[in-house]
């Protein structure tokens, strides 16, 4: 089946060249525009893509808007954040968001097309480590959820273990070489704490180390 991408973006030229690059792959299929944040939470539940490209500056409703929308309203639909810069308050706030990731405007087709496909098959577009860089430098603006402590009381002590990892950055073989693990039951234990969690990725799972205050910012 082909990965079904919405293009959120006011600029059209912009939205033709992206789909100019999906259209050429065969395992995807671009089923929808919008020009603005109201437009792609409308075109999200009406058209149900896989992944939603979302640009972060639009008129009326912004993209960082729209995917906190997207994320309550549609579960199924993955986000990717487009951004002008790399490493910034909007990729912060995009993330927090619920966004899986986020891709510079320029990013290279390559990239664009690994990009999607990640997050379509539930894993994030931006390293945990890079997402614990973003939480370092804003972490101040987190606020803690109420039931932050108490997700985590239902996690066995293994799978604490190997959240606490997981919020370090590490991939699944780093964490089976850490715990002495085959990586197919590091991947196991992985998606079961997400599953526990109500995580979508593994980057929310970082987030939430942070929320709780699991993880603190780096000195």
């Amino acid at each position: 089946m082909r990965i079904r991408i919405l293009l959120a973006d006011d600029q059209a030229l912009l939205r033709q060249g992206f789909r100019l690059v999906l259209s050429a792959s065969p395992d995807m299929e671009v089923v929808g525009e919008a020009g603005d944040g109201e437009q792609a939470i409308a075109q999200t539940r009406m058209l149900r893509p896989d992944v939603v490209l979302m640009d972060v500056r639009m008129p009326g409703m912004d993209g960082i808007a729209a995917t906190r929308r997207i994320v309550a309203d549609s579960p199924a639909a993955k986000v990717i954040i487009l951004t002008t810069y790399g490493i910034d308050e909007y990729a912060f706030s995009a993330l927090h968001a619920g966004a899986s990731g986020f891709l510079l405007k320029d990013v290279h087709p390559v990239d664009l097309l690994a990009g999607i496909r990640a997050v379509a098959s539930g894993d994030a577009v931006i390293a945990p480590s890079v997402t614990r860089l973003l939480l370092d430098t804003f972490a101040h603006q987190l606020t803690a959820p109420a039931d932050a402590d108490h997700a985590l009381d239902a996690l066995t002590e293994r799978e604490r273990e190997v959240f606490l990892l997981i919020a370090s950055g590490l991939s699944n073989a780093e964490i089976a070489a850490e715990l002495v693990l085959s990586e197919a039951t590091a991947k196991t234990h992985v998606s079961r704490i997400l599953s526990k969690l109500g995580l979508r990725d593994r980057v929310q799972a970082v987030i939430l180390a942070y929320e709780s205050g699991i993880t603190r910012p780096a000195s």
